[in-house]
């Protein structure tokens, strides 16, 4: 189903799209889908700018913007810790495949990695109140396997706790998260592998679990994992200049810390895809108004 009425070029841009993904994209005003729609339409745009950034992205990523419709529309009304199994099973097809490849091959090495704060997640407890604060600040707080297992601990400690009543996530530095740690990427064995160390030590299904104890504190850059972790959490509030983006379709990859899972759950499916479909930069004051977050500040 196609519904754009704009230049007739951009109309082939929107069947090109279409033809790979099996996509439905109407121009209806950018907003979720609802009612007889809801199943219908995986994205939606209102402009022809926004069509062409989504189309440019299928010609550049075709499968990995394939796997991440497929997998939005798989996800949607799966319990939590299905979706995740999903997500990761899709992240690891793409990590086996030839643009996430081509992607590892072309970047630029990261060498001489500043080493990691002693305590790279601090934990202070105070009564029935858990303080969670990110503090890697001269890796931009970025998703480590260090913080990684640093976080699920944490979450785990949580869940194991009954006297935490409530949860404060805060981070360190210039910015919330900078997404994961890229000096990182590629260095498993294998997509199985990275599968089944997903599976037991990825935050996301133990932030899940807690999700209604929890508050999120973000600032500066939330970018991949700084924006899918946080959306699982009952209560986001951001600084202004906050801003959050997707960037994985780029690399050839999809959402693969719990974002083709949380966010979808706070913007719906149609928005999540032209998030990462197009890499694009939400500000603080427009995620506030799809419901990204919950609050911004001053």
């Amino acid at each position: 189903m196609l519904d754009f009425t704009g230049s007739a070029s951009a109309g082939v841009e929107a069947e090109l799209a279409s033809r790979i993904l099996n996509l439905t994209i109407p121009v209806v005003g950018f907003g979720p889908a609802t009612g007889p729609l809801q199943d219908a339409v995986d994205l939606a745009v209102d402009d022809e700018q926004a069509l062409i950034a989504v189309c440019t992205a299928c010609r550049e990523n075709p499968q990995a913007a394939a796997v991440l419709v497929q997998v939005l529309r798989a996800t949607e009304r799966l319990p939590v810790a299905d979706a995740l199994a999903v997500e990761s099973l899709g992240y690891a097809t793409l990590q086996a495949g030839p643009e996430f490849a081509r992607w590892l091959a072309g970047r630029k090495r990261i060498t001489g990695r500043l080493a990691p704060a002693e305590e790279i997640v601090r934990l202070e407890r105070h009564d029935e109140h858990l303080s969670i604060r990110l503090n890697a600040p001269e890796n931009r707080n970025a998703l480590s396997a260090p913080m990684r297992d640093a976080l699920t601990e944490a979450f785990k400690l949580v869940m194991l706790d009954p006297t935490i009543e409530s949860v404060e996530v805060s981070a360190s530095g210039p910015c919330f998260c900078a997404g994961g740690d890229l000096s990182e990427f590629g260095t498993v064995i294998d997509p199985m592998t990275a599968h089944e160390i997903r599976m037991r030590r990825m935050p996301a299904r133990f932030f899940a679990a807690v999700a209604d104890r929890c508050h999120v504190r973000v600032h500066g850059a939330c970018v991949g994992a700084g924006i899918e972790l946080p959306a699982f959490a009952s209560r986001i509030s951001a600084e202004p200049g906050t801003f959050f983006q997707l960037p994985e379709i780029s690399m050839g990859l999809i959402p693969g810390a719990g974002g083709c899972v949380s966010i979808p759950r706070r913007i719906g499916r149609q928005r999540t895809a032209f998030m990462a479909l197009t890499g694009r930069r939400i500000g603080a004051t427009e995620a506030l108004a799809w419901g990204l977050v919950d609050v911004v500040n001053g």
